[in-house]
């Protein structure tokens, strides 16, 4: 089943909670938390986190774009995100990081920069509950989309298939109608849409739309 897991990054901030009402239909909320060192932008930290963890109607799916993740990515756990996706680049042992962020009750998922490849992590990937393919630099929202990690998607999703894993692969950056094909052909089951979803009319229409979409084209 492909999840659509709306980025609040383009919403209003001053109306969070509307903004999380708006989405209410969604499979998770995509928080992107930036600390203006791993990425040159800063949003928000564990106290707002926690806030939008009391005031959301649906999981939160948290995306730390954050040095030292390995010290500071199992608070996220703690604060009671579902899943908590820290970046390859920014940790140093990332199987143990996994694995704490497990024992706290969340799912663990790697995320990689469009440049950073999968294969170092091919034999590692029983450790995770997700593959994050970032499909953009990231650090801002409303980027296009780089169609050159299309055949990183394709790789990713051959290694979990070959290991026999049940592992969801996500992929982040420029996803819209007119990518979500693409992304989905690739291999990809979790689509993280921001100004597709906050951009359009009405949101709830969008991710409808952006499901369909992403369901016709499911091998």
């Amino acid at each position: 089943m492909i999840e659509i897991n709306p980025s609040i990054l383009n919403s209003d901030f001053s109306d969070l909670r509307g903004e999380l009402a708006k989405i209410s239909t969604a499979d998770m909320a995509h928080i992107d938390v930036m600390d203006n060192h791993f990425v040159p932008n800063l949003t928000f930290g564990p106290p707002v986190v926690e806030r939008i963890r009391a005031i959301s109607p649906i999981p939160l799916d948290a995306h730390l774009m954050i040095t030292d993740a390995d010290r500071n990515a199992p608070v996220y756990a703690e604060l009671g995100c579902a899943s908590v996706t820290f970046h390859a680049e920014a940790v140093a042992a990332p199987v143990r990081l996994a694995r704490e962020i497990r024992r706290l009750g969340a799912k663990a998922s790697l995320a990689l920069k469009p440049a950073t490849p999968i294969e170092p992590f091919v034999d590692l990937l029983g450790e995770f509950d997700q593959i994050l393919v970032m499909t953009v630099e990231p650090g801002f929202g409303g980027q296009k989309f780089l169609d050159v990690c299309l055949p990183k998607i394709r790789r990713t999703r051959q290694a979990i298939s070959a290991a026999g894993l049940e592992i969801k692969l996500q992929v982040d950056g420029g996803v819209s109608r007119d990518t979500v094909a693409r992304c989905v052909e690739a291999g990809a089951d979790s689509l993280v849409a921001g100004s597709a979803v906050y951009g359009a009319e009405d949101a709830a229409e969008a991710i409808a739309e952006l499901r369909a979409l992403a369901t016709a084209h499911t091998h």
